[in-house]
């Protein structure tokens, strides 16, 4: 191996501070704003005077901002479950599929990942506004959908890639029809790649804002649109509230998926 772990000496101590100091780089503007939710001054002021939970009280009490996360959670659920059905498709074409150019459909259609953001807002939104769409839950799902696709096609692509076909084959050589065995076979053999695409492509759309901001209108809004409107407005530690469940609910999702994983592994 190019890196032994056990033969590194005195550099395993400057691996695992370097590890820790990268991990508190990202952590930190998390703690931050999950503190100054709890803080007693009505800005956003560090260090807090003192600690409370009427900012969580506020938050709860306002319909708004229970509609904006509803709102978040039902197009996340629908971007998601078409992200995953899409990149099914998708990705058996791409693995089993043997017709020229698949490399090319391939970054294609990862081509929403690497993007900057803003310019497909920007494209998305020109076009939505010409069609009629913007401004609408149809077009808030298919925008959040196109962005959440790669992050479906990459972990069941991931999937087939490592499910032994010949195992397909011999249930088809039993008497089962392709459709009965890639039904009973192969999708509950790839269901961690399923699950994984399902649970990313939800976080892809539940936390994402500029696409969002593009496609809200005063009656639709997703609630990183809620936050980053109330923040220009005021600096009320109710936002850093709002911001502290949005991030508590991802983190939630992170940790039951790796458990789910965990469980479905074995």
């Amino acid at each position: 191996m190019l890196l032994d772990y056990d033969r590194l000496g005195w550099l395993r101590v400057a691996l695992v501070g370097f590890t820790a100091a990268v991990a508190a780089f990202l952590l930190l503007p998390v703690v931050f704003i999950v503190l100054l939710s709890f803080g007693s001054s009505r800005w956003l002021a560090f260090p807090p005077p003192g600690w409370t939970l009427k900012w969580y009280q506020q938050l709860l009490a306002d319909p708004s901002w229970i509609d904006a996360a509803l709102t978040s959670a039902r197009i996340a659920a629908m971007a998601a479950i078409l992200a995953v059905v899409i990149g099914l498709f998708a990705s058996f074409s791409l693995v089993r599929g043997e017709f020229r150019g698949r490399q090319v459909l391939r970054g294609l259609l990862l081509t929403p990942m690497v993007l900057p953001v803003v310019v497909f807002a920007i494209a998305i939104y020109a076009f939505f506004l010409r069609i009629g769409l913007a401004g609408t839950t149809v077009g808030f799902v298919i925008a959040h959908t196109i962005l959440a696709l790669p992050f479906a096609i990459i972990p069941i692509t991931a999937a087939l890639e490592g499910f032994d076909k010949s195992i397909e084959d011999a249930a088809i050589v039993c008497g089962a029809s392709p459709l009965q065995a890639r039904l009973r076979i192969t999708l509950p053999s790839i269901r961690i790649g399923i699950f994984s695409a399902a649970i990313f492509s939800f976080l892809a759309s539940w936390d994402e804002v500029v696409v969002a901001i593009f496609m809200a209108s005063p009656t639709l809004q997703t609630l990183p649109v809620k936050i980053w409107g109330s923040l220009r407005a005021d600096l009320s530690p109710v936002v850093a509230a709002a911001s502290s469940l949005l991030v508590g609910l991802t983190l939630c999702l992170m940790i039951v998926t790796a458990l789910l994983r965990r469980k479905l592994s074995r």
